[in-house]
């Protein structure tokens, strides 16, 4: 076959036929890892294509011009089709809105005629505008308009970039004989979800298997007490044995070295807290107008983790705070209004990057930054001249240079008057580099930013030891890079590299050893005789690396081949592919942070992970590949920082091994116990410590009429009951209603029990039992209730209790 032609698939298909197109994929040959209509749609679509333009009205947006000269570049017959389409013309009478408080925005406006839009009623109790008299109309739009006298407001939320939760330790991967950690009882064996009726009261529980067959039923309202069981990678597991006190004994034996660690960790943070920070105060109009110089709009977690870190330097404490964000999230621009706030304030910052390739992309991002405010950036790594690095030295010395960006050099120099260090890609320092971060001055604030941070931050970061922030909303425009683990084939690599340069673009071919990269070059000649190569690694001069770098942005290369020194900050928008061979060689973080430097465009971008043989992976790197094909959407960096947790096992936390505590009773627990120790020192008592026995005979679960998958129900039960707020349930409530349709009975009464105890958790209550219509209520204190019920029905006994806790706010 000499040519063919493949046109683009967009898919709108009813459950049916998605089902069988999914049955047809799992019967496809073929080397992908993971088998779904993303990757292998295409191929099974048959005779259910058509062109959409000939089966609906269509019109074309003015985005959708710029798209079609892309699509002309090899296809311009269907352009020109396109390009006969009718207009959408420029509005006249109505202009668009974005009310970032909806409620706010109608009070503004009382006297217009409002209507809102929103696809379910839950929609609407969230927005909580009930009282403020406008017409809602059932409609799954998005509309958001206003003319001199009407406004029209949509309370859906758009289904493409939506904003991603950080994922808990994944409880809702959990199968049938894995391992999980209940707080009390300790380690068992998962056996998935039974229902159970008591006292005329049907519910579910989760059922966990003990050693010599015990059993225990947990009520799916408190799923928060177990977790996954994650300890030291590859160690062996024993069960626990049900009410025998030897999981309490090992408890107790933990929390006593835990109480040590905690101790430890709090004398850090007292110290910290005892020394006062230098005070960095910011005129906000100033700050305004070095944001309106960015030349893009700031992501609503960008504004919030500006303000969090301004806080900081206003508080007069020290700062130690992680910024964990996705690639191309925007963590530079963060840093960036970091470092201004701080040289405004007359002290001297430094930003320390681990690769002089990085180091160089900052300085230049620094330097066009502060330009216009006659701010003077310097950059001292390898390849700075012996000469100018005196002049920088003494400089810095002086306090004649307020800022410099550079490698591990910089952990060395001395300074006149610091107040912030930024350290970018902090997984790649170790911890005794890090240390040294404190000598530069006992009261100097510390940024550390990472795109996957690595466990034993994550574990800092979640165990109070840093404040931590995060940003999880992707920018405007940017699209998902498409992530495929393949094993190598020149096909694959063919194709790829003439799909991206068809398009006009360029690629990045990740091979990691200097020894072996020019064979590498010749191999990619030998399939295409022209295209046009540049090679580069850290043996070649910086000289040569910058000004072929300027010749390769300016396209007189078609691919970049080099080691993975392109891995972080390198932000070049024409390259949308990168192949990345071996890639089973790599961690996950190195993955997600190669994968990163595509797609940094309006452009869709594309990852290929090449393996030798598939069969041969090891096991910890199947699951990091699998892990990265699978979470490839914006915003997954966090999640990924998970998963590596769970494959490599939580690190130690104070640099003393901790293995024997974490095998005994598990990742997780270990983690909750220390924060609950460093709560306990600190005088700290969290609101979530409470628990709440609810005894209602009432029939409360989340139906498998309603939905039948156990895997789902459980996510569902889990994320339940872990909400700590109503409105976290009214959004999980929301959810359900758009993705399984109308609640059912049970499944409503099961949201309203998780409403209860957030309630009574919030009062102070500890016990809500019933007799019949006879409802009672015990608090904390002893104090004890009496409610009456209009009947001994299900709706009746909810409505006592919710209406009592309601008005006891």
């Amino acid at each position: 076959m000499e040519s063919f032609a493949l046109f683009p698939a967009l898919f709108a298909l009813n459950e049916e036929r998605y089902t069988q197109m999914q049955r047809a994929i799992d019967t496809l040959k073929s080397d992908s890892f993971t088998k779904d209509i993303h990757s292998l749609g295409l191929w099974v679509l048959g005779e259910s294509g058509a062109v959409y333009t000939q089966v609906f009205k269509t019109y074309l947006s003015l985005d959708a011009l710029e798209e079609l000269k892309e699509i002309a570049l090899f296809d311009e017959e269907s352009v020109h089709k396109l390009q006969n389409l009718a207009q959408i013309p420029e509005a006249k009478q109505y202009r668009e809105i974005a009310p970032s408080n909806i409620k706010t925005f109608i009070e503004l406006h009382q006297k217009k005629k409002i209507t809102l839009l929103a696809k379910n009623e839950v929609l609407v109790r969230m927005a909580d505008v009930d009282a403020l008299h406008v017409k809602w109309i059932q409609s799954e739009r998005i509309v958001n308009i206003m003319s001199a006298d009407e406004v029209i407001l949509s309370l859906n939320k758009p289904t493409t970039k939506i904003k991603r939760k950080s994922a808990r330790i994944v409880l809702d991967e959990l199968k049938n004989g894995d391992y999980v950690v209940h707080e009390n009882y300790g380690i068992g064996i998962f056996k998935g979800l039974t229902q159970v009726s008591v006292l005329g009261a049907t519910k579910d529980f989760v059922l966990i298997e003990y050693l010599g067959d015990d059993k225990l039923l947990l009520p799916v309202e408190n799923l928060h007490v177990i977790d996954r069981y994650i300890g030291e990678s590859g160690s062996l597991v024993s069960v626990d044995r049900l009410g025998k006190g030897s999981f309490q004994k090992l408890k107790a034996k933990t929390k006593e070295r835990l109480l040590e660690i905690a101790s430890e960790i709090v004398a850090v943070a007292a110290k910290r807290e005892m020394v006062d920070g230098l005070c960095i105060n910011m005129d906000a109009s100033e700050m305004a107008h070095f944001e309106a110089d960015a030349g893009f709009v700031y992501t609503e977690d960008q504004k919030r983790v500006i303000g969090e870190i301004l806080s900081d330097f206003k508080s007069g404490k020290m700062m130690d705070r992680l910024l964990s964000g996705d690639v191309g999230f925007g963590k530079t621009e963060v840093a960036m209004n970091a470092i201004f706030a701080t040289l405004r304030s007359g002290f001297q910052a430094l930003l320390i990057a681990p690769t002089t390739l990085l180091c160089s992309q900052h300085f230049k991002s620094l330097s066009k930054r502060f330009e216009k405010y006659n701010i003077k950036v310097a950059q001292l790594d390898r390849f700075t001249t012996a000469a100018q690095k005196q002049v920088i030295l003494k400089e810095l010395k002086s306090g004649a240079l307020q800022v410099c960006v550079g490698t591990h050099a910089l952990f060395d120099v001395e300074l006149f008057n610091p107040a912030l260090v930024v350290v970018d890609e902090e997984h790649k320092f170790g911890v005794k580099q890090k240390e040294k971060l404190k000598n530069f001055r006992e009261n100097v604030h510390i940024l550390s930013m990472s795109a996957t941070p690595i466990p034993r931050s994550l574990n800092m970061a979640l165990s109070s030891i840093k404040q931590y922030s995060q940003l999880l909303t992707p920018p405007n425009d940017r699209e998902d890079i498409r992530t495929f683990v393949k094993e190598y084939d020149e096909k694959v690599i063919k194709e790829a590299i003439v799909r991206e340069m068809r398009r006009g673009g360029q690629l990045f071919f990740v091979h990691n050893r200097i020894a072996t990269i020019e064979a590498k070059r010749k191999e990619l000649l030998s399939m295409m005789p022209n295209l046009r190569i540049l090679t580069l690694h850290s043996e070649i001069s910086a000289s040569v690396t910058e000004k072929e770098m300027l010749r390769f942005e300016e396209k007189a290369y078609d691919v970049l081949l080099s080691t993975s020194i392109i891995e972080s900050g390198i932000h070049i928008p024409n390259v949308n592919t990168i192949i990345i061979d071996s890639a089973d060689h790599f961690g996950m973080a190195d993955l997600h942070q190669l994968r990163g430097r595509v797609g940094r465009s309006k452009r869709q971008g594309f990852c290929y992970f090449l393996v030798k043989d598939k069969e041969e992976l090891s096991a910890s790197a199947k699951k990091r590949l699998i892990a990265l094909e699978s979470n490839s959407y914006l915003g997954s960096g966090s999640i990924l920082a998970y998963h590596d947790l769970e494959i490599r096992g939580g690190g130690n936390l104070v640099g003393e091994a901790q293995s024997g505590h974490l095998k005994n009773i598990g990742y997780s627990l270990y983690l909750k116990m220390l924060e609950d120790a460093i709560n306990s020192l600190l005088g700290k008592t969290p609101i979530a410590s409470r628990e709440v026995d609810i005894k209602l005979s009432m029939s409360a679960f989340i139906s498998d009429t309603y939905i039948s998958e156990d895997r789902v129900r459980l996510e569902l039960y889990r994320r339940l009951s872990r909400c700590g707020s109503i409105h976290d349930v009214l959004e999980i409530e929301e959810e359900m209603v758009d993705r399984f349709g109308k609640i059912d009975v049970p499944t409503k009464q099961f949201l309203q029990l998780i409403e209860i105890k957030i309630l009574a958790t919030q009062r102070a209550i500890v016990l809500i039992s019933n007799y019949g219509q006879n409802i009672s209520i015990k608090y904390e204190d002893e104090k004890k209730v009496t409610l009456q019920s209009r009947s001994r029905d299900d709706d009746d006994l909810i409505a006592t209790v919710l209406t009592y806790l309601r008005s006891h706010a």
